[in-house]
Formats: structure tokens, sequence, C-alpha cells
């Protein structure tokens, strides 16, 4: 494996996670929500999920979904279950500026653990995401060499990229709450709650490749 294909695959790599999905709508509400630094459990779940989906797929998991109607339909529907939940969450949510004291057991929501808990089971229990590594990383990999060295260097670089653009988002989220009034701040969660929505509907309808 050669820099420039590290290079070419942190380029593919950032312009995909840029793209508005699951963990990347998360880290902008937590960081509207809680702030930043707060926000940043909820990265880390989803850095550990990266490093959780390529372990998965350089074992085989990846080409086992793609064979396996079954369990590709258990993980799709635990995925898109749980997306719907939280999109149902923040729609109900009483806006990211709302001051109002909550019962000692709702505050849980924004700890450390439960942010960490939640971006990591968004990603992991996405079915798209071990069969984009499946297809993705095998591009990248030189057969002739050791693999787990290399899978571990695109671990690396996609976990990397995946915080500094997580953190821009959650970094967006706080700034925007900054210049919102209540009002606008509940639109955000609104926004993000139907975005959710929008997206566990997309994974309830997928289908692998050939069924």
């Amino acid at each position: 494996m050669t820099a420039m294909t590290v290079l070419a695959f942190a380029l593919v790599a950032a312009i995909g996670i840029a793209t508005p999905g699951p963990t990347v709508l998360l880290a902008m509400t937590n960081g509207s929500r809680f702030g930043v630094r707060r926000a940043c459990a909820g990265m880390m779940g989803a850095v550990v999920s990266d490093f959780v989906l390529i372990g998965a797929v350089a074992l085989g998991l990846g080409a086992v979904l793609a064979a396996s109607e079954f369990w590709f339909g258990v993980v799709k529907w635990i995925g898109a279950g749980y997306l719907a939940f939280l999109g149902v969450m923040l729609l109900r949510s009483r806006g990211t500026l709302d001051e109002t004291p909550r019962p000692a057991g709702r505050r849980e929501s924004g700890s450390a653990r439960a942010l960490f808990l939640k971006s990591f089971l968004v990603a992991a229990t996405n079915p798209k995401g071990y069969l984009f590594f499946s297809a993705f990383l095998p591009q990248f990999i030189d057969p002739a060499a050791p693999q787990a060295q290399q899978y571990a260097v695109l671990a690396l670089v996609f976990a990397g990229m995946d915080f500094m653009i997580m953190f821009g988002y959650a970094l967006l989220g706080a700034r925007a709450v900054g210049m919102l009034r209540r009002s606008g701040a509940l639109w955000l969660d609104r926004a993000c709650g139907g975005a959710l929505l929008v997206l566990a509907g997309s994974l309830a309808c997928y289908r692998r490749a050939g069924s």
C-alpha cells in the first residue's frame, strides 16, 4: 500500500462521510443540544463503530450479510427501527434552547455514555455500512501484501476523517443554536428528526444487490 493509495482512500472517504448520514446528523444534533465538548462522546461512539465495521468486513461478515437474506434483514430492521426511534424523539423534543428542568431520569439521554451508545448503535446496526466497506475497501488493498496491516491503516484513516468531519458538523450545530431563537432551535430538532425518519425509511426499503 503506497502513500498515494492512502491519500486517494482518504479523499474518497471524506466525500462519503461528509454526505449527511445518521451519525453526521447525530453529531450536529448533539452539538446543538449539548455543546461540542459533550458531543465528542457521540463522535467516539461512531469512531469505535468504524473499527467494528471494518474489522467485521476484514473477517468476512460483510460477505455473510451480502449472501444471507435472513441476517441482512435482521440487521436492517434493527437499524431502521432504532433510527426511527431517534427521529421520533427529536420530533417530540422541546427545542435545543429549552432550559426547563427535566426529571433526573431524562437527563441521562445527554450523558456521555448515552451519546456514545446512541451513535455506536446507529452505525453498527446499519447493514449498508458493512456492504459499503465490503465493496469499497478491497479496491485499496494490495492482495500481495499482508492484509491485516492494510485494513488497520485504512481503519485509522477512515476513523480520523470521520471524527474530524463530525466535529465540524457538531461545531456547526452549536454555532447555529447560538444564532437562533428558541423557535428556530426547535425547528432544528424537527429538521434533524425528520431527516432521521427519512433515513430510517430509506434503510427499511433497502435491498441487497440481486434480491
